[in-house]
């Protein structure tokens, strides 16, 4: 029995790696082109290279001390004391001034130290100070990890160890390539483009340092569309998670055609948000042509609602297609980790006169802390960056708030502003750029905040 299983193992492995060779065979052959593009350009940036490094000698040759020394001491200070309470060694506090002080340049460098000059506004050297302190952190992290990963005691038989060095690097080198590629180049262009702005009528982009992150704080249609997001990114969560879980709960229940009812509860998560914001513009639409106004002509006589021309009515609608586009991934999850939930925890709880209530609160929703907190990360991202199809498909960012717009739109979620001034002819790109670092900043903010605060409090089944 044990060798026609171990054949059938061989036989499966063999097939398997034959679907992968050939597999990856077709896939150089249909992209070959793209591929071919990706050499050319890896290869040219390759041959920039000492272009680049002079470039960088040149521009630090002129530097003045002035803005270049500055830099130099808070990254300093920000390795030395950092690494000191990290690693607690004089070596450690030693090595973390010099790798302190050589990264505070990278974003330094980038900004080419205008925060540091004598003319620069008051605000803008403040977020200078800020940046080069977390400049300073980008070669200390890995510094750290490695440092404390090679402190730890390992066992004596090596089990989870690798045993050649370089190896776990081999297999991490085509995701931190797709990362470079994909994610820190994309995104260090982005953060060089929010660092200029262009003169009317002239084409040109001009640089004009952290001026384009100033001008938004002091932004009133900005700062609505800020107040507008974290209004309907946390309404969106709360009700969808609650909803889900509850629609998760039911469908969990020992019913005759179960499976098929779970299927239809998933399939709006398949729906794009542009087609789930088509669907509710049919419920929403304004007269008696929306099916809501329909219903409530109807019932009272030929009253109407103005949906998507009120603010508050259009918060809800764009809400409402939202919370129903992901509704069916938390219920996916949920359902998933109801099956998990240990039968006999529940069975001894109602054996002690637990109730059905008591049994949920106490037993169920406790084990489905893992689930939640996933869900709350990638809802609060989805509410973020995925509801743009649905609002510009119902509202368009609106209706106007104050004379003429003047104050935004009640729906001009943050996302949605970013592309409508990204691709407005008479906006200027960096101040599109400089919105979506922002963005970026404050989900990667959120994201931290949840992982240092919620995630100690939740414990994960061995």
């Amino acid at each position: 029995m044990k060798q026609t299983v171990g054949s059938i193992e061989a036989i499966l492995a063999r097939l398997i790696g034959v679907f992968v060779v050939v597999f990856s065979l077709y896939f150089v052959i249909t992209e070959w082109d793209g591929l071919m593009t990706l050499v050319g350009w890896l290869w040219g940036n390759l041959l920039q290279t000492p272009q680049a490094v002079q470039a960088l000698i040149d521009y630090y040759a002129v530097l003045p001390a002035g803005q270049l020394l500055p830099s130099l001491l808070i990254g300093a200070v920000v390795g030395a004391v950092s690494s000191g309470v990290v690693l607690r060694s004089a070596r450690a506090v030693l090595i973390g001034t010099g790798l302190g002080a050589i990264s505070s340049q990278i974003l330094a460098r980038i900004l080419q130290h205008c925060t540091y000059a004598a003319e620069i506004a008051p605000a803008e050297f403040v977020l200078g100070l800020i940046i080069t302190s977390v400049s300073s952190l980008i070669l200390l992290l890995p510094y750290w990890t490695f440092t404390k990963r090679g402190q730890r005691r390992i066992e004596p038989d090596g089990a989870g160890v690798f045993k050649a060095p370089l190896l776990p690097f081999l297999f991490l080198a085509p995701m931190i390539l797709s990362l470079i590629l994909f994610l820190y180049v994309p995104s260090l262009q982005t953060l060089t483009l929010s660092l200029n702005s262009r003169r009317f009528p002239l084409p040109q982009e001009r640089f004009v340092c952290l001026g384009n992150y100033v001008s938004l704080a002091t932004d009133p249609t900005y700062a609505n569309s800020l107040g507008v997001s974290l209004l309907i990114t946390a309404l969106i969560v709360l009700l969808s998670l609650s909803i889900s879980l509850g629609i998760a709960v039911l469908a969990s229940q020992k019913l005759y055609g179960a499976n098929l009812y779970r299927t239809l509860l998933i399939w709006p998560f398949a729906l794009s948000p542009v087609v789930t914001g088509a669907i509710f513009l049919a419920i929403f639409r304004e007269g008696g042509a929306g099916l809501i106004n329909g219903v409530i002509s109807a019932l009272t006589g030929g009253t109407t609602l103005n949906w998507l021309r009120t603010p508050e009515l259009a918060q809800m609608a764009v809400i409402a297609a939202s919370v129903w586009n992901i509704l069916g991934f938390n219920i996916l999850f949920y359902i998933a980790g109801l099956q998990n939930v240990p039968k006999d925890l529940l069975e001894a709880a109602q054996i002690d006169g637990a109730n059905r209530a008591i049994r949920f609160a106490r037993i169920t929703f406790p084990l489905l802390a893992p689930y939640t907190f996933f869900l709350l990360v990638t809802n609060i991202t989805y509410a973020f960056y995925g509801i743009y199809g649905v609002v510009d498909t119902l509202t368009q960012g609106g209706p106007p708030l104050g004379a003429a717009g003047q104050n935004g739109g009640a729906t001009d979620v943050l996302i949605f502003k970013l592309y409508e001034d990204a691709f407005n002819p008479g906006s200027p790109a960096g101040l599109a750029a400089a919105q979506a670092v922002i963005l970026f900043l404050m989900l990667v903010g959120i994201t931290m905040i949840q992982f240092r605060t919620l995630e100690k409090r939740i414990t994960y089944a061995e």
